[in-house]
């Protein structure tokens, strides 16, 4: 049977029922029901990630797995928790996701715990390389990658569309986001921005380079950033060079705080010898170093810092 288009069928129905005053109005007001179905019924969710992969839903995905933790709280910050079904292992936040399922890390994920929880979608960083891996299995996979805070709002477009979230309500978020760390820059003098800052996010030791969402929250700040000549968002820094740059302030995990006092010649810093150390507890260094709908709150943690040494 040869098929028939949508067209062609309301074509051939008008021809038919128009004969009479009554099927003609029989026809208009199927007219109007046929658009409102086959609207619904051809609606269909596209998204385009990072990779250029293009993936397509034609209900908007109810059971979703992240694997990032600014990605579980992007999905939770846009009023989706309620659809997570696992998470990776270092998501925390909020307080309800701790009781899902844990399923590895990005770069090390549980294929087999994915794939029985039969996820509508699987939310990841595309520099994990686990997307494919996954849809060779079946499944459908959004790889997104953060490093601006132009990026952090495009993230949010990107996840409130695979999740049918209407645009109005992300547009919100962004603003409260964007005017939240606006906000955090009012409030400080403006002697900040006489300081040096060395922010380092790993003991390896890597850094905040101006690129990154935390050195353009450090600018947008007032401060100055110490490595402000460096192309990579995070690159690895020669301990030297911190020592030479002699920063003001530096920011710092507490975790990495032992590590760093110990390191060749660094205790004759007059940052470290006048104590003008920011040391992050666990959960702010997690605000600190996740690139999502938090940003507003690790700007006001970092205004604080400066507050203390503005001279």
């Amino acid at each position: 049977m040869k098929p028939v288009s949508a067209v062609q069928f309301v074509t051939h129905f008008y021809k038919t029922a128009s004969g009479s005053a009554s099927g003609a109005f029989g026809c208009l007001l199927f007219l109007v029901l046929f658009s409102f179905g086959f609207t619904s019924v051809g609606a269909q969710t596209l998204v385009t990630d990072d990779r250029g992969v293009t993936t397509q839903w034609s209900t908007s995905p109810q059971r979703i797995i992240t694997l990032l933790p600014s990605l579980t709280e992007t999905v939770c910050a846009l009023g989706q928790c309620a659809r997570l079904v696992g998470i990776d292992r270092y998501s925390n936040w909020p307080e309800q996701v701790k009781n899902l399922p844990t399923l590895g890390g990005g770069m090390d994920p549980n294929i087999e715990a994915i794939m029985a929880l039969k996820p509508d979608v699987v939310f990841t960083a595309q520099s994990s390389r686990v997307a494919e891996r996954l849809e060779a299995l079946g499944l459908k996979v959004v790889s997104l990658e953060t490093t601006s805070h132009s990026d952090v709002q495009r993230l949010l477009s990107k996840v409130s569309q695979t999740l049918g979230v209407p645009q109005e309500e992300t547009n919100k978020l962004w603003q409260s986001i964007d005017g939240g760390v606006s906000a955090a820059a009012q409030q400080l003098p403006l002697n900040t921005q006489r300081l040096h800052v060395y922010i380092e996010v790993n003991r390896a030791p890597f850094g905040a380079g101006p690129t990154s969402f935390i050195g353009e929250t450090l600018s947008r700040l007032g401060a100055q950033n110490i490595l402000q000549t460096q192309p990579d968002a995070f690159p690895r820094i020669n301990p030297e060079f911190v020592i030479r740059a002699q920063p003001d302030v530096i920011m710092i995990s507490e975790r990495d705080l032992t590590a760093m006092l110990e390191r060749p010649g660094w205790s004759n810093m007059a940052a470290i010898k006048h104590h003008r150390i920011c040391a992050f507890a666990t959960a702010e260094q997690d605000v600190l170093v996740r690139p999502g709908p938090r940003l507003a709150e690790a700007a006001h943690l970092m205004a604080s810092c400066l507050r203390r040494f503005a001279p």
